[in-house]
């Protein structure tokens, strides 16, 4: 896209952590309800209240540092984030400035082949603000907002990574891969519409070959991967024409207007010395001993990386292990029907195959799925065994869509046994052979696609249920005869 500039990005990442009351009260972090009445006094701010931190969210903090191989903090601190907004009912956000929980770490990526580790700054716990509800469609088209405050203390971890992606789809690669590693830990539901998961687009330019970083825009606030991509073509191409005619870029934020494609400005960028952070006097700071840790590390699951490597060390290849790990529901459902169906490779095929596409079809998500995994295995063994062939178990799964039968009732309540006796196919094959003499010359004259022809013919005549191997053997075996 750039052929004079080079794009320099780096996210900061903002997940809902998914704990069932707030940060530092017992209001309940369930999504929606009436505005204003997911609150108390503490997330409201009101005078005389003391906030109590909750366990939960520190443990959810260490386990993502963890999986993002940061280093937690033995010694971490809350701090006051000053400033003023609406949705901020105290004027000040309890955040971490200089003793975040977790530190450093990275996340690896791959893009058109080639793999790189994006490094991690920080991660650190803070509470959320609550919502502007505008009366237009964006801030900048609206004459009145009004605020709900049910969001205000939800808790928060802020991600925030360093500025290593030098393209759109890296940047995309990256917030892909980390929201896939925080569905896996289980720490966020990861609902981006319903604001769990956040980006703020931190995006300079500088010219090939340059090594000093340019001047920064922050785009705060998107929530999907198709908004974040739009974003920086939109905002790289607006840097680049200041650019290029002489002017400087201003450092400041901007908000995304979805529906017009563009980003805009909102408030010239602030610095740290801005928000007079200063130690929250009300919450005592944490020593995280190292058994603790090692306790979170141990409930760990599985990586989407590690599981990548165990499923293609089963035969599988990198890009259906690719598929199977992109969603966490999915790589279960897979391990479950292995675990029943001891062949990965025909089971990856029918899962990205005929079972994804019945599902998109149908407009389910796999956690949704009327077919559940051992309901797929029981389907393939019987494939395996013999008792119906794959043409055969294709209309069968789409039966067990409809009605949530099992395999083997389906196979045996509509008689669909496959035929495996010689004898009765070889009887059909007699048939074709004799009713399709055309057919027969042509394949004695050496056109090898009449024999499709008449597998066709006694696959028909078989009502499916012939055996397709012993088809092939028989026709051959009597074909050779003529």
């Amino acid at each position: 896209m750039l052929d004079d500039f080079e794009m320099v990005a780096g996210v900061e990442v903002h997940t809902e952590l998914w704990t069932k009351t707030k940060i530092f009260c017992g209001c309940t972090t369930e999504f929606g309800g009436e505005q204003n009445t997911h609150v108390c006094p503490v997330c409201l701010g009101l005078p005389g209240v003391l906030p109590v931190l909750n366990r939960q969210v520190v443990e959810y903090a260490i386990k993502t540092g963890l999986a993002l191989n940061s280093e937690i903090a033995e010694f971490s601190k809350f701090d006051r984030k000053n400033y003023y907004y609406p949705d901020l009912p105290k004027n000040f956000q309890t955040s971490q400035y200089d003793l975040p929980i977790c530190i450093g770490g990275h996340v690896e990526i791959e893009v058109d082949g080639v793999k790189k580790k994006v490094g991690i700054t920080r991660a650190h716990m803070e509470e959320d603000a609550g919502k502007l509800v505008h009366s237009g469609a964006t801030i900048s088209t609206s004459d009145t907002s009004f605020v709900d405050y049910n969001r205000t203390g939800v808790p928060l971890l802020e991600i925030v990574s360093e500025p290593d992606l030098r393209s759109i789809d890296e940047t995309v690669a990256y917030l892909e891969k980390l929201v896939q590693i925080l569905e896996y830990i289980e720490v966020s539901d990861c609902k981006m519409e319903q604001g769990s998961v956040r980006f703020d687009i931190n995006v300079s330019l500088r010219p090939i070959g340059s090594d000093k970083l340019g001047t920064r825009t922050e785009t705060k606030n998107l929530n999907s991967f198709s908004s974040v991509r739009r974003c920086l073509e939109y905002e790289i191409e607006r840097q680049a024409e200041v650019l290029r005619e002489g002017g400087k870029v201003s450092q400041e934020t901007r908000t995304w207007d979805e529906a017009k494609g563009i980003t805009l400005s909102l408030r010239s960028k602030e610095e740290a010395h801005d928000y007079r952070y200063f130690p929250e006097p009300d919450l005592v700071p944490m020593l995280i001993d190292r058994e603790w840790v090692e306790r979170v590390r141990q409930t760990l699951p599985e990586l989407p990386d590690a599981r990548r490597l165990r499923l293609m060390g089963l035969g599988l290849s990198d890009y259906d292990a690719g598929v199977i790990i992109n969603s966490k529901a999915l790589a279960e459902f897979f391990d479950a029907a292995l675990a029943q169906f001891n062949d990965a490779k025909t089971l990856v095929n029918w899962v990205t195959g005929d079972f994804l596409g019945t599902l998109k079809a149908k407009g389910l998500p796999v956690q949704l799925s009327p077919v559940n995994p051992e309901g797929l295995a029981e389907l393939l063994n019987l494939v395996a065994k013999g008792t119906i062939n794959g043409k055969i178990a294709k209309s069968v799964l789409e039966e067990m869509f409809a009605t949530g039968k099992g395999a083997a009732q389906i196979v045996q309540d509509k008689g669909l046994v496959q035929i495996s006796d010689e004898g009765a196919i070889a009887a059909i094959v007699t048939q074709v052979i004799e009713a399709n003499p055309q057919s027969v010359a042509d394949f004695k004259a050496g056109k090898e696609r009449a024999i499709g022809f008449l597998v066709g013919q006694v696959m028909k005549a078989s009502k499916g249920k012939a055996n397709p191997g012993l088809v092939n053997k028989l026709l051959q075996e009597q074909l050779a005869q003529l």
